[in-house]
């Protein structure tokens, strides 16, 4: 009995290639201000920051202003206002493996846009440019906002859906203040206490090691009636966290973070293997701390 033939397959010509995801741990990596991208997208409600574009991206693409936001109107990766002025949202609703790519992507997207358009970004956005490869970098000059209304333009803010997504969004902030101790530290106040939170520039393992020094000696804490709540592991560094009293005001803690800072860089400095108090502290901070994606 004779087999049957096997039809062969045809491919077809209207299916798109599958796009492979790339997850890229440390997305921020290269660029100058590193730990404040990372506190903008994990931290801080409302907040932006103009952006500069390498001078070939500036050529081609005119000179239409750019800028970073925390968050869009309905967490839109990036929109084009009618004066031209681009914005691109950090905190948003779908996401790659790589931050960094889905940024330029969303960047170079609404460059593409005509002013007042709809920008149309991929989910999946593949390999290609990334921050690193398109802005010119540089510190970020950062505006931290009581509201969202530097969103708008004229034409947007008479968009129903758009001004409800305003007034959901200015509900949802709480004071937020970023501190001059050190860079990437932000007080913030919620109903019942406050915090205080600090991305911390150096690499994973030293950073932690260095917390666990400080930790071992007992001098991990602000203050009296504070509380070192654990960490947040973020795109790469470590974000610790104080749970700190409600009543006093952001300047307040401006100097227990300098003497925290001074404390944190002499434990980093120090290469000798972690003692026995320190040794055992590392194990309680890698049992308090959390990954953000």
């Amino acid at each position: 009995m004779s087999k049957r033939r096997k039809t062969p397959r045809v491919a077809d010509p209207n299916k798109k290639p599958k796009v492979r995801d790339i997850f890229v741990p440390r997305p921020f990596e290269g660029l100058a201000d590193e730990p404040e991208w990372i506190a903008l997208r994990e931290l801080v409600p409302a907040a932006s920051a103009p952006l500069r574009l390498k001078p070939e991206y500036a050529e081609k693409y005119g000179d239409r202003p750019v800028t970073l936001s925390t968050v869009l109107p309905m967490a839109w990766p990036a929109m084009t206002r009618s004066d031209g002025r681009v914005f691109v949202g950090l905190q948003r609703h779908v996401q790659s493996g790589d931050v960094s790519r889905d940024l330029a992507v969303a960047i170079l997207s609404a460059l593409q846009t005509e002013p007042g358009g709809t920008v149309a970004v991929p989910a999946l956005p593949g390999e290609g440019e990334r921050l690193q490869d398109i802005l010119d970098d540089g510190p970020l000059d950062i505006t931290v906002h009581e509201g969202f209304e530097y969103w708008l333009d004229e034409s947007q803010a008479d968009d129903p859906n758009v001004k409800a997504s305003l007034e959901r969004a200015n509900a949802s902030i709480y004071p937020t203040v970023r501190l001059s101790a050190a860079n990437a530290a932000y007080w913030c106040r919620v109903p019942d206490k406050g915090h205080v939170r600090w991305v911390l520039p150096d690499e994973e393992d030293a950073a932690l090691n260095a917390l666990a020094r400080v930790s071992g000696a007992g001098e991990l804490l602000l203050g009296e009636n504070t509380k070192f709540a654990g960490m947040f592991r973020a795109h790469g560094l470590l974000v610790p966290v104080w749970d700190i009293p409600h009543e006093p005001e952001a300047a307040d803690w401006e100097a227990p973070l300098a003497d925290f800072a001074k404390r944190y860089a002499a434990a980093l400095a120090d290469t000798a293997p972690l003692d026995a108090a320190a040794r055992r502290a590392k194990q309680g901070l890698l049992g308090r701390q959390l990954t953000l994606r």
